[in-house]
């Protein structure tokens, strides 16, 4: 029994492992992001500009575990390595659970989300079965009998782990799971359906009796049900406090605005542009990079004088950050502001392009694989 129980640790460990760091080595930038969270709620801010490399060396920690545990290499190493792991995810989550400071871990990315008490638990589960497996470090066994097969085994995975996260840094995640994906109609993914559950709130009051002095809390079915407010010895004091109680329903983009620089708001009228337009996201404008800047305004130089493109750029910038940046750069697109939340969510670069029509993403692009005019023109604006 003991030897199965190791042997079902030793599967469900490396695997979960390996399945969560190459989820979050897909998106290894919102991994980052998540990462700042982390940093700003310590106050550690000053890591910031580590985070991204902190991310992708993370994930391939977590794939060589993973695979190094199902190959029964190093178990000594590997289990600590594991259990030291585990222990400060575990902390992280609680943290996070305890204190509501970061809603979401990242776990496992935008694939499976997950609440700060569903990780903790997670992870409850996980420290459980890795102190098994750290208690039974000697009855693992090496699936390779030679030392020179195991270490080209970890060396193939340590290569395939940390190229796979710098991969899909400098080229997008290879499945996208957020709600800008190729495919994605955005209007629809902003809308509310009629008769959607709405977010349930729960009201406390603090009352105060006028000549006893006692004071007492009470809900606001509480307030109605006693009829409390019945008596005029009772008042209330301060400032009701409101809880949710229950999550209503919550469309997949829920946090997108655009804006010129005036406040008009131009949301509808861009994303649902019937015709093919060209949006460029940079969110931080200042540290965006320029060379390719120059090559996204010549696609729209050419698509808007050829087929009458429609080209945008989307930043969080101040107007007046922008208006320099563009006289600066020649840039000929219209420009318009928006959250760099949603905007880091909409292509993970900076900058990044995306291709709509009629709401729907046709396709997006990180700044080093940018299609070229023709490409476009061939497979896009020419066709009906």
């Amino acid at each position: 029994m003991n030897k199965l129980l190791v042997n079902f640790s030793r599967i469900f460990v490396g695997i979960l492992f390996i399945i969560s760091g190459f989820i979050k080595a897909n998106d290894p930038l919102g991994f980052g992001y998540k990462l700042e969270e982390y940093f700003e709620v310590f106050h550690m801010t000053f890591l910031n500009d580590f985070a991204v490399a902190l991310a992708i060396f993370l994930c391939a920690l977590e794939i060589i575990l993973g695979a190094a545990l199902l190959l029964g290499t190093k178990a000594k190493q590997v289990t600590i390595g594991l259990l030291l792991l585990v222990i400060f995810f575990t902390f992280l989550t609680f943290y996070s659970a305890a204190f509501d400071v970061v809603r979401s871990c990242g776990c496992f990315g935008d694939a499976i989300p997950l609440t700060p008490w569903q990780s903790f638990t997670k992870d409850l589960v996980l420290l459980f079965f890795i102190i098994i497996l750290y208690i039974n470090k000697e009855k693992i066994r090496p699936l390779f009998k030679s030392g020179k097969a195991e270490n080209t085994a970890l060396w193939i995975t340590s290569i395939i782990a940390f190229g796979f996260g710098i991969y899909t840094y400098n080229y997008l995640p290879v499945k996208d799971f957020l709600p800008y994906h190729v495919g994605a109609n955005l209007p629809e993914y902003m809308k509310v359906p009629p008769g959607a559950a709405q977010d349930e709130y729960e009201i406390t009051y603090i009352l105060k009796h006028k000549k006893t002095g006692e004071t007492k809390s009470m809900s606001d079915k509480e307030y109605l049900k006693t009829e409390i407010w019945k008596d005029s010895n009772w008042e209330i004091t301060g400032t009701p406090e409101s809880k949710l109680v229950k999550k209503g329903y919550e469309p997949k983009i829920k946090d997108l605005k655009i804006m010129d620089s005036f406040g008009t708001d131009y949301t509808a009228e861009i994303i649902e542009n019937p015709y093919y337009n060209l949006v460029i996201v940079a969110y931080d404008l200042m540290g965006t990079n320029k060379n390719a800047i120059g090559d996204l305004n010549a696609l729209a130089i050419n698509g808007a004088e050829n087929y009458n493109i429609r080209t945008v750029l989307l930043t969080s910038a101040s107007p007046e950050n922008v208006e320099s940046f563009k006289n600066q750069n020649k840039l000929v697109m219209e420009s318009f502001h928006a959250d760099a939340v949603p905007l880091k969510s909409m292509v993970r670069a900076n900058p990044g392009l995306l291709l709509l029509k009629d709401g729907e993403v046709i396709n997006k692009w990180h700044y080093r694989n940018l299609p070229s005019y023709q490409q476009l023109e061939e497979n896009y604006f020419k066709k009906p």
